[in-house]
């Protein structure tokens, strides 16, 4: 298969957010500006609890003045628009997994302008956007092709990217600051309040995370949660693993690492 066409990313998962105070909802719930993106744009953002754990890192597409899509590279977007269906309270907002909707993605196809999509979800080519240099995801009613070995790439350049995927045994673990969300502006600390912001602003200000995330090769096979060690000693733990013989592992480790420096690891 040519990578520079589509092929499916079965573990995304598309949960839509529609009515006229969609936006207010998600600018109450998640760490990003919300109110900062306009319509035909998409930022990174991410859902906190009130201890500032990331529950979910994501793409927020702003698809028209009351309609949003969050698109999870690894949460379940049925699990977490149960969860966030709890704080809507007398909103005017819907928010429904869109199983008809699939994920798709591809290396070196046309991209966007960043931040920018392209296209429309119900159109045959889909919604498009560029995810990093050189590679576009696109959301449609059409399904790609399967491909494990591509799928496989995708990860491992998602990790190259710094962009930390968070399986469900990760969620809720690490702060933004130790996932290096800076780097994805993933979150704020100037928007006013939303769960988890006190932690994410007291660390930004006052302090300094204690963790980071760094990119290793691991010498076997690497699991989210492993503890990874360095010379006989632990110097932090996996939060998420790609590609084979060696894998990439992204790990939080302490500030003194190198953020993303490949470390060896046995």
């Amino acid at each position: 298969m040519n990578l520079r066409e589509f092929f499916a990313l079965d573990g995304w998962s598309v949960l839509a957010l529609e009515g006229p105070d969609a936006a207010v909802f998600a600018h109450a719930q998640f760490a990003s500006d919300v109110r900062a993106l306009a319509t035909g744009h998409w930022q990174w953002s991410t859902w906190l609890n009130p201890k500032g754990r990331v529950i979910a890192l994501f793409a927020l597409l702003r698809t028209g003045d009351g309609s949003l899509r969050m698109l999870l590279p690894d949460a379940n977007a049925t699990l977490v628009g149960d969860a966030l269906r709890r704080f809507v309270f007398r909103r005017k907002v819907v928010l429904a997994p869109r199983a008809d909707l699939h994920v798709a993605g591809a290396f070196g196809a046309a991209q966007p302008a960043p931040g920018v999509l392209e296209g429309a979800e119900d159109a045959p080519d889909g919604l498009r956007l560029g995810i990093a240099p050189g590679r576009v995801l696109r959301i449609g009613t059409s399904p790609a092709p399967a491909y494990a070995e591509a799928v496989a790439a995708w990860d491992v350049a998602d990790l190259r990217a710094g962009i930390p995927r968070l399986p469900a045994s990760q969620a809720e673990q690490w702060t933004p600051q130790q996932l290096g969300l800076e780097r994805l502006r993933a979150f704020s600390v100037s928007k006013g309040c939303y769960p988890g912001q006190e932690i994410v602003a007291r660390t930004h200000f006052l302090g300094k995370a204690k963790r980071q995330l760094v990119l290793l090769r691991a010498g076997d096979a690497a699991e989210a949660g492993a503890e990874v060690a360095q010379d006989g000693r632990a110097i932090g733990n996996v939060v998420a693993a790609a590609g084979q013989a060696p894998p990439l592992a992204a790990a939080g480790a302490p500030a003194t690492v190198e953020p993303f420096a490949e470390v060896a690891a046995p």
